[in-house]
């Protein structure tokens, strides 16, 4: 591992699945070439900076499993890196595949194909996820549980200490914290160009009916801007250590 400050570090599993509103919220470390993406999907001997070292680490989503390291052997080092990360009080921020990830790293347990959930729908928000400052905003003047866009087929388990922030009743840990890190299982991130580059992409799409994908265009357009402005809200409460002004 490198020594030099590594500065904010996204794990990147598909060119799709970039950072979107989360690399807005984190524009200035980016402006200030602070904001690096790595793929130890298409690198997985890539060297990587030490972990106590990062102002934060991102990881993002993506198609493989969480324990697909047969097939994907820089899992195990992202697994690896973020248990140091967060263990040093490193800020982290997992979403989807990246959430996954982190709640294993964490003593967390992998369901493989348990809770298939596509598209937009609610997602319940416990009294702690209420109040948790990422998520909060998602409930401003909301009437019922918050529409979020869900993109997923595994669960997990609570990691041991974590606080469960969300659930649906299908996946019972849809977002949880423990100590410098949060968890989503949900993709706050995206946009609708960023849906409709998602759904331009083969991977992305091969499994769904035509149903399942003419609904998704539809609520993307009609629902997904309602969702955007709360949600770059609460993601710009994601703080690296010593953020620029």
């Amino acid at each position: 591992m490198s020594t030099a400050d590594g500065g904010v570090l996204v794990l990147q599993h598909r060119p799709w699945e970039h950072p979107g509103l989360i690399g807005r919220a984190l524009g200035a470390y980016d402006a200030a070439g602070a904001m690096r993406t790595l793929s130890l999907i298409d690198e997985p001997a890539a060297e990587l900076p030490e972990p106590s070292s990062l102002k934060a680490l991102v990881v993002m989503g993506g198609p493989m499993g969480a324990l697909d390291d047969a097939e994907f052997p820089g899992l195990a080092r992202e697994r690896s890196l973020i248990a140091d990360a967060v263990a040093a009080g490193v800020p982290t921020l997992g979403v989807c595949l990246g959430m996954q990830l982190l709640a294993v790293a964490l003593g967390g347990r992998l369901n493989t194909g348990s809770a298939r959930e596509i598209g937009l729908a609610p997602v319940s928000l416990t009294g702690d996820g209420l109040v948790h400052p990422l998520l909060y905003p998602l409930a401003v003047e909301a009437t019922a549980d918050p529409d979020v866009l869900h993109w997923h087929g595994d669960s997990v388990t609570l990691p041991p200490g974590a606080t469960l922030l969300a659930y649906t009743e299908r996946t019972p840990v849809q977002a949880f914290s423990l100590g410098s890190a949060i968890g989503l299982q949900f993709h706050l991130e995206v946009t609708p160009a960023h849906l409709a580059q998602w759904l331009a992409e083969p991977e992305m799409v091969d499994d769904l009916s035509s149903d399942e994908l003419a609904s998704i265009k539809e609520d993307g357009a009609r629902r997904l801007e309602l969702i955007v402005p709360r949600a770059l809200m609460g993601l710009r409460t994601f703080r690296p250590r010593n953020r620029p002004a």
